[in-house]
């Protein structure tokens, strides 16, 4: 299994420049700060996603795609936030079914797998979440970056994708480990930071309180 697909590649490279640009700066957002931003990228994703599915089924319930495809969107990302837990205990469980299918196909019991996959997947929310964001980012950036390099003549990006197909696996596959750690630093410095913050803003009052402590006593030995 290739994970950047030739096929894909074919008709990806016939977007303009400016859109593939495009794409591999949201991939390096994406990879590099996805878990930062994941409820904007989560609502982002869910409206887009919604509008495109209400524009191309409007017509076949009796609707103008505009319309269908604006209250759509609209209603996606309002209830995005709401039911991203839900959509991660779905993900989680099928990664897991998928998983155990793809490793031990003679272990027939994919309901276990997925209830098993979802309570990790809520567990393990945050990580969840870096893990897919670094996983989605990396791809916007390998198949903008092959198109890029398509468009100025540096190399056939189909072909050469159906011959390195492993090659490209084990760079998706590094690029997202990577991402992963570097979006789980950048997430611990970010609550030492605000810890920090936190303890610098409860100081004062701390120190009154201290102050008021000690003369109370003072009163009650004087009293």
């Amino acid at each position: 299994m290739h994970v950047i697909s030739p096929d894909i590649l074919t008709e990806a490279r016939a977007l303009s420049f400016s859109l593939l640009a495009a794409g591999l700066t949201v991939g390096l957002l994406l990879w590099l700060l996805g878990w930062w931003g994941h409820r904007f990228w989560i609502v982002l994703i869910a409206t887009l996603a919604a509008g495109i599915f209400g524009l191309n089924a409007g017509p076949s319930y009796g609707l103008q795609p505009v319309v269908a495809g604006l209250l759509l969107a609209v209603s996606a990302g309002v209830l995005a936030l709401t039911l991203v837990r839900l959509f991660a205990y779905a993900a989680g469980g099928f990664t897991a079914w998928m998983l155990v299918h793809a490793l031990a196909p003679l272990w027939d019991q994919p309901l276990l797998c997925f209830l098993a996959g979802g309570l990790i997947g809520l567990v393990l929310f945050r990580f969840w979440t870096m893990a897919l964001t670094s996983f989605v980012g990396a791809l916007l950036v390998v198949y903008s970056g092959l198109c890029l390099a398509d468009k100025l003549d540096k190399l056939d990006s189909v072909s050469w994708a159906s011959d390195q197909g492993a090659l490209l696996n084990w760079l998706c596959g590094t690029l997202t480990l990577f991402g992963f750690v570097v979006q789980f630093f950048l997430e611990r410095r970010r609550l030492r930071k605000q810890r920090e913050n936190e303890d610098e803003e409860d100081e004062p009052y701390r120190g009154s309180r201290y102050q008021r402590s000690r003369y109370s006593s003072a009163h009650r030995r004087a009293g």
